[in-house]
């Protein structure tokens, strides 16, 4: 499954991607639908040397029942055996994802450290023999899992690890929004669409070019301060927690 070890790279910032992959990770933040989203996902993990990339959106409120909604290349048979709540339990890949946001990475060893030799020995005949995982939490109790799984050793602790597991956490945030918009969002027709002012859009908009907020207010004839509280009422508004993410949420919904 999503699966981790907690003692290796604690990367601590994101390592920028080649520009030759850089539109894929943009692509996957742009998809337009489940299928794409999926086909998408595993290119890359595909281009990062994993044979498997699957992830789920989970959302938890208070008096609601859960949400759960799987994605990726997950074999069936495999999926089947995975949705066993005593496994998921006993599973200390998930038990290590429910505590920390950390990338982290997963091999045999770590499952036979924790006496779950058997359900590695599980997975294994379905590929997931090592790989890499994650977990990103979002507002209002979302939370978009992630793993790239493949059957070959990884690098050893170093330079090349470090490296691929800040591509997997980056890869994570270009996919956190389009698993909410592809798998919650165009299933739930009845939710509001999100409503722009003009004011909000034309910062939207300069801050896409890339202008700073105090550019921006140059451009708009406002203050800084006043670009950025627009900013913050995009974010509101759209469900996101950057910038960046509000303009790739506003641009698949067709707002800018």
């Amino acid at each position: 499954m999503l699966v981790s070890r907690s003692d290796l790279i604690n990367p601590s910032r994101f390592v920028i991607p080649s520009l030759m992959r850089h539109q894929d990770y943009l692509d996957v933040s742009a998809s337009p639908d489940r299928e794409t989203f999926e086909q998408r996902l595993l290119h890359v993990a595909q281009g990062l040397g994993f044979d498997l990339a699957s992830g789920a959106l989970s959302i938890t409120r208070p008096g609601q029942k859960s949400v759960f909604m799987p994605v990726g290349s997950i074999p069936q048979a495999f999926e089947n055996a995975a949705r066993d709540d005593e496994q998921a339990r006993r599973d200390p890949v998930l038990r290590r994802l429910r505590k920390t946001s950390v990338p982290v990475v997963y091999d045999q060893a770590f499952y036979v450290a924790d006496g779950a030799a058997d359900l590695w020995e599980e997975q294994a005949q379905y590929g997931y023999r090592t790989g890499i995982s994650m977990v990103m939490h979002m507002p209002e109790g979302k939370h978009f899992l992630l793993g790239l799984d493949r059957s070959e050793p990884l690098p050893a602790a170093g330079a090349e690890l470090a490296r691929l597991i800040a591509d997997v956490q980056l890869l994570a945030v270009y996919a956190q929004d389009a698993a909410v918009r592809v798998l919650w969002e165009l299933q739930c027709p009845s939710r509001p669409m999100p409503q722009l002012t003009p004011r909000e859009r034309e910062v939207l908009l300069w801050t896409r070019e890339g202008k700073s907020a105090w550019a921006v207010g140059q451009i708009l004839s406002m203050s800084e301060h006043t670009v950025n509280y627009h900013l913050r009422n995009v974010m509101r508004k759209l469900d996101v927690s950057s910038k960046h993410l509000a303009i790739l949420r506003a641009q698949g919904l067709g707002l800018i």
